[in-house]
């Protein structure tokens, strides 16, 4: 890419690039998809095992508190303690079955100061298995929709991309057509000064009239009014345009008419199939299905609450560290514990049944916006051939009006017609010049959003987007 500096006369590659480069719109995908990346390293970091460390250090108590004593009075007694802990857990989710593995160790330390007393508790070793029984499994579902959101996103990044592309051929041709008609006004000005002169000059001798003299002079102001109005569209075209690929207010530039456009074939189910195969809306009907899945999975998890606990481990208590593996005893544990609604008034069906039609509705919406996104693939192909078509004809519309013009001035120089006549061949030049210029920005506009809509170049013939492996 060229560097900018005043004068300089970019193509609209140059320009798409350095929308993709510099514009706050291409920063701000940059973000999402490094925000898109994080989200996913954090989700797979939840099938991994984690090593945790928590306790008191130190746990310090100094109070009194009452007692009660055997025949009923309360004795006051002063409480003077340090009774810090540590806990160090090694904790594995099990994706499967949504339940938990860990093996812990723990250790607390006791010191009451006015008995002296001093004792070490703790729980040597511990393996621990907690298993949700017919609960919702969010691990099992999140491994299906989260990969699935992290695809989606990378192909959103690139569609984002081609978006930036797309306004960016917007703001270029609305600069260039600013540019246009400014070139336009001081072409017009200047023949308008020349007729001008030479009214002026038919009027001294006599062979034309006062009236058409006043009609050439007022339409010399009109042409002069024109440049000043087109020379303001311009520069607040060139401000947008400059904002948005992030070019410096001192940089001045002009842009080149890409009148070379890309020839390729162009076919509805090629497309179609390019749209399905990358299109993030594609992936996006397959997450809507999962998540709808998900709410009725998790619906029917809340009907019946039941957990098994069971744990093995070794525990001692010595009056220090290295007693606690003398002869350490045996910890057992065995726990079901459940939650039944007996009567619920139907509360739990109703929620099912809520989940059930929500997923049917949103079966119905996908299926919708499948029709929909098919739909715009088809009309966008139908569309571009037509303006393919539409650039051929404005273009040789643009050849004839100006040689028509031409015709017409140097016949109204000779004499043969009025200045009426000459107006109206100049207005019909400028109206075929707007309008080729017109059907470029369409074309130029629907190519990078055929882009967009199917994340393939026809003109190269490449993937805009490629999966890894």
């Amino acid at each position: 890419m060229m560097n900018a500096h005043a004068q300089n006369v970019f193509s609209i590659e140059e320009i798409i690039a350095r929308a993709k480069e510099q514009s706050i719109f291409s920063k701000q995908a940059e973000t999402q998809r490094e925000t898109s990346y994080w989200q996913y390293r954090s989700f797979r970091t939840n099938y991994n095992p984690q090593l945790r460390m928590n306790g008191n250090l130190p746990s310090y108590t100094n109070y009194v508190t009452p007692v009660r004593q055997p025949d009923g009075s309360l004795l006051y007694l002063p409480v003077n303690q340090i009774n810090p802990n540590l806990n160090l857990g090694l904790q594995q989710p099990i994706a499967p079955t949504g339940g938990t593995i860990s093996a812990n160790t723990a250790y607390n330390f006791f010191n009451d100061y006015p008995s002296n007393e001093r004792q070490w508790g703790g729980t040597i070793f511990n393996v621990q298995l907690t298993q949700p029984v017919f609960a919702y499994n969010p691990l099992k579902w999140d491994k299906k929709i989260r990969p699935v959101v992290f695809e989606e996103s990378k192909r959103t990044f690139v569609e984002m991309q081609e978006a930036i592309s797309r306004d960016a051929v917007s703001l270029f041709f609305d600069v260039l057509r600013q540019q246009v008609n400014e070139q336009v006004a001081r072409f017009n000005l200047a023949n308008n000064d020349t007729i001008y002169k030479i009214e002026q000059g038919r009027y001294n001798i006599g062979s034309t009239s006062l009236d058409k003299l006043l009609q050439v002079e007022l339409q010399l102001l009109r042409s002069r009014q024109e440049v000043a109005q087109a020379q303001l569209e311009l520069e607040t075209a060139r401000l947008q345009l400059r904002s948005y690929i992030g070019l410096k207010d001192g940089d001045d530039f002009s842009l080149t008419l890409p009148e070379n456009i890309p020839d390729f074939a162009l076919d509805v189910q090629d497309a179609l199939s390019y749209a399905k195969l990358n299109r993030a809306d594609y992936i996006a009907f397959e997450r809507r299905r999962l998540e709808a899945e998900s709410e009725v999975a998790q619906a029917k998890g809340q009907r019946y609450q039941t957990t098994f606990t069971a744990s093995y481990g070794l525990n001692n208590v010595g009056n220090v560290v290295s007693d606690l593996y003398d002869n350490p005893s045996k910890q057992q544990i065995a726990n079901i514990s459940f939650n039944v609604p007996l009567v619920d008034w139907g509360r739990r069906r109703a929620m099912m049944e809520t989940a059930l039609a929500n997923k049917k509705l949103r079966d119905y919406e996908i299926e919708q916006s499948r029709i929909i996104f098919e739909q715009e693939i088809i009309t966008k192909v139908r569309q571009f051939e037509m303006m393919r078509l539409q650039i051929e004809i404005t273009r040789k519309s643009d050849q004839v009006a100006q040689e028509r013009y031409n015709v017409a001035q140097n016949r109204y120089l000779i004499g043969k017609i009025d200045i009426t006549n000459l107006n109206i061949a100049l207005t019909e030049k400028d109206q075929a010049k707007r309008a080729y210029l017109d059907a470029l920005k369409s074309f130029w506009t629907a190519y990078y959003d055929l882009r967009r809509l199917t994340l393939y170049d026809f003109a190269s013939k490449k993937l805009l987007y490629v999966p890894e492996e």
